[in-house]
């Protein structure tokens, strides 16, 4: 490949970097919010957790239907469709918060949220489709994990700019200020960005053909419960931060940017070692992927204990290891995929992880409501640590 190819293909790997940016900082922003949720509409531990699942739910209905979408229309309508989808739902969370008639309720937040988990369904399938189609030949894992940390630097970035008063006065008007920039955005990708095309066939994935191949069953399951960790963890950090420390609600969403930051550094660390590995895409994936969720399992159980400033460097290490992870994972199922059948694989992938995160946080809430969230914490570490022997068996078993 020729240099003026390879800078060319990065540019268009930023493109896509920069869309997940600005989608994951409108999705991400109702973690950062939880806290926020929690007091104005007194919510208990497992109604916080029901906002996660409900908006993840959302997500995990339209995954499929919009896999199939990118395989037949190509990454452009469905980058820019979704996108607008996102400002909407966060116009709705704006309304909510604002007391608006019919939206102003706990119920009218749920249907908000609901609407931003179904619009943000069209970023897995679609983004990993137009990286993998403009990634420079040997860089696969690196432009992957490039594009990952568009989720990681919009979450910090939601993270701050929500818990951050002094930045945005109230909850409801960062949402609308981040719906605002969700359209601007959107408009402006439906103008510029020269997407890829797609088949031109509706169909239905083929559930068989993925379903057949075992090793993908195998990630699938090991999905499920990192989902659970990533969706509970990055959902309770400020409620745990402020119920267990006497820190601001700013610092708590500081310590949530942090660790997305950290989690920023993983996905591209993550991917650059993999690249480097000898052999295949998928087993230098599955063999990096293996370190990151083992050392995330292990502080599971040490975040309990920590105070001060080993609290920050746990979350910070959660962030390399659980939040650092997706990049692999996802271009482990990629590359693992039947052909053709990238964006249903892609989807059926995140749909697993989904799982976690819609059946868990409001257990985890409910958890901590009655035995506190050491419990909690313990809980999800043996989840991850189980997630682990399936990566392994996944790796020993790859041909």
């Amino acid at each position: 490949m020729s240099t003026t190819d390879s800078s060319r293909s990065w540019r268009g790997v930023t493109a896509v970097a920069a869309w997940q940016v600005v989608a994951s900082a409108t999705y991400y922003a109702v973690f950062a919010a939880t806290s926020s949720f929690r007091d104005t509409y007194g919510l208990s531990g497992f109604e916080v957790g029901l906002v996660v699942s409900v908006m993840t739910l959302g997500y995990t209905l339209f995954l499929f239907p919009m896999g199939a979408v990118v395989d037949a229309y190509g990454d452009h309508p469905a980058m820019v469709g979704g996108l607008g989808g996102l400002a909407i739902g966060a116009a709705g969370v704006a309304a909510s918060g604002a007391g608006l008639p019919l939206a102003g309720t706990y119920p009218g937040l749920l249907v908000a949220v609901f609407v931003l988990g179904c619009a943000y369904a069209t970023g897995m399938p679609a983004t990993n489709r137009a990286v993998a189609s403009r990634a420079p030949r040997g860089r696969y894992n690196l432009a992957v994990g490039l594009k990952q940390v568009g989720v990681t630097a919009g979450s910090a970035i939601s993270a701050v700019f929500v818990t951050n008063h002094l930045v945005v006065p109230t909850w409801p008007a960062s949402f609308a200020v981040i719906a605002a920039v969700g359209f601007v955005v959107a408009a402006g990708y439906a103008l510029t960005f020269d997407g890829t095309g797609g088949s031109g066939r509706m169909e239905f994935p083929d559930i068989r053909a993925i379903a057949a191949n075992r090793l993908l069953l195998v990630l699938s399951l090991a999905g499920f419960f990192l989902g659970a960790a990533i969706f509970t963890l990055t959902g309770y950090t400020v409620p745990y931060i402020e119920d267990a420390t006497p820190a601001t609600t700013a610092f708590a969403g500081a310590t949530l940017a942090l660790m997305q930051v950290s989690g920023s550094v993983g996905r591209i660390g993550a991917g650059s070692i993999a690249d480097r590995i000898r052999g295949t895409a998928a087993r230098a994936s599955l063999r990096v992927l293996t370190v990151q969720v083992a050392a995330a399992a292990v502080l599971f159980f040490a975040l309990p204990e920590a105070r001060g400033v080993w609290l920050l460097v746990v979350f910070a290490g959660l962030g390399l290891g659980l939040l650092g992870f997706t990049g692999l994972y996802h271009g482990a199922v990629t590359a693992l995929a039947p052909e053709g059948k990238s964006g249903a694989a892609t989807a059926a992938g995140q749909i697993t992880l989904n799982i976690g995160g819609l059946v868990v946080p409001p257990l985890f809430g409910l958890v901590a409501d009655t035995a506190g969230y050491t419990l909690g914490w313990y809980l999800l570490g043996l989840g991850v640590a189980a997630s682990t022997a399936m990566v392994v068996f996944a790796l020993a078993r790859y041909d």
